[in-house]
């Protein structure tokens, strides 16, 4: 509660906290436009494979000119992290070998990394973490997504002496939903393919939040930065309202839903008939807790939080996130408080490919959000013991053998070239930390 009064400081220091964004879509752009109007706050470079795209971002989210013309624009992370005198790098792509490439070089460049780029953080996130730690800067997630703020309130919840029984994020769910594909998307939005097309929306990047694909990296990143564990046999988005999470996020042995207590799970906004739960949780996070004694729980009554018949299970919850808009958190508290806002410390969660249809050897796997695969959310020792595919290593490689619909994708079924960087860096993520569960 005094990031705003350390930057004034700063301010009047005449340092302000200065910031590489590499990548401006809207998760960048949201971030973008508050930018104006946090003093204290530059953006001296951004990134992005299209720079006239990234100008244009920029003045629709209301930059002027003279914040537009003194700003440098390049499409070349590595040099423009290298040769500027940056305080925090914001990776906001979305591609998992760009992010794990731009987070080694700003820790090599002693910069703070702030990792919207949830994808690469799943894959690499917990070796990535522990260079930045041993080089003395911060790897953080990205404040405003729903990782973080998860981990915000579980953070919360122990640090005031409760257990954590659950905690995630609600979103818009259906089994079919695992199948669907870029060219159905839409519909299930509620809009039209033209009507998307003239917004500029991705249907793959759309369809990964519809899929279960999202939801299953945003968990692991929850589990791997708050040890939380994961579903043994995937995530069950069972629906339930914000009235109910103490009731139903609650162990089966105490009538609930989940395996076991200590768990990361997605809530979903539909009864699995297709009719909208009451209250329901879609764009926002919780955190079901326990009371470690009587008193406690007397004091849930009294205060009026919703309670489990017992009285003994309560939730606390935040109904919607802002994404990029809520992104300055992170980079003022790496800057100003050399502090991540979440960070994986164990590599508990893990997401594996699994197929989306019968797939056939000779076939391209097209990754997150596409026609061929999905992201199921697994223990990662089940996922390291399966010799499971992680879904951010799916994209672009070709399948040796067929692949029956629902199975998951293993290593021993793509072609792989174990000189590529970003393999191994997942391998050399998976043998450091294997070895310590």
């Amino acid at each position: 509660m005094n990031l705003h009064r350390l930057l004034n400081a700063r301010l009047a220091a005449g340092k302000p906290v200065r910031v590489a964004l590499i990548g401006a879509g809207k998760f960048g752009s949201m971030f973008l436009s508050q930018v104006p109007h946090t003093p204290g706050l530059e953006v001296p470079v951004i990134v992005d494979i299209d720079r006239d795209r990234a100008r244009e971002a920029c003045r629709t989210v209301g930059w002027d000119a003279e914040r537009i013309a003194r700003t440098a624009f390049t499409d070349d992370g590595a040099r423009a992290i290298a040769g500027g005198a940056m305080d925090v790098v914001v990776e906001a792509t979305g591609n998992p070998a760009a992010g794990i490439r731009h987070a080694r070089a700003a820790i090599a460049a002693g910069k703070h990394v702030v990792m919207v780029n949830v994808e690469a953080d799943v894959l690499a996130g917990p070796l990535l973490a522990e260079e930045a730690r041993k080089a003395g800067v911060v790897y953080s997630l990205a404040y405003g997504d729903q990782p973080a703020l998860t981990a915000e309130m579980v953070d919360w919840a122990r640090a005031t002496g409760f257990r954590v029984v659950a905690a995630g994020k609600g979103t818009k769910y259906l089994p079919a939903y695992h199948d669907v594909t870029p060219d159905g998307v839409w519909s299930h939005y509620g809009l039209t393919a033209g009507e998307a097309q003239s917004a500029g929306m991705n249907p793959q990047m759309f369809n990964s939040f519809l899929d279960g694909t999202k939801s299953a990296i945003e968990m692991a990143a929850i589990a791997n930065a708050c040890g939380l564990d994961v579903p043994s046999d995937g995530l069950l988005f069972p629906p339930c309202g914000v009235d109910d999470l103490p009731h139903v996020m609650r162990p089966r042995d105490k009538g609930g839903v989940l395996e076991k207590a200590g768990l990361a799970e997605v809530v979903s906004s539909l009864e699995r008939d297709g009719r909208p739960v009451f209250r329901d949780l879609r764009w926002g996070v919780y955190v079901v807790l326990e009371a470690p004694n009587d008193y406690a729980a007397d004091c849930f009554k009294q205060y009026g939080l919703k309670t489990d018949a017992s009285g003994r299970y309560a939730a606390m919850y935040k109904p919607y996130h802002l994404i990029g808009l809520e992104l300055n958190i992170s980079i003022l508290s790496a800057a100003l408080r050399n502090e991540p806002t979440g960070q994986p410390h164990d590599f508990r969660g893990d997401v594996a490919a699994v197929a989306k249809r019968n797939l056939r050897a000779a076939e391209m796997l097209d990754g997150e959000g596409g026609y061929t695969v999905w992201g199921k959310l697994m223990p990662a020792s089940k996922s390291l013991s399966a010799g499971a595919l992680p879904i951010g290593l799916a994209h672009h490689v070709k399948l040796k053998n067929d692949v029956a619909h629902g199975a998951v994708v293993r290593w021993s079924d793509v072609e792989v070239d174990e000189n590529n960087e970003t393999i191994r860096t997942r391998r050399a993520m998976e043998a450091a930390f294997a070895a310590r569960r």
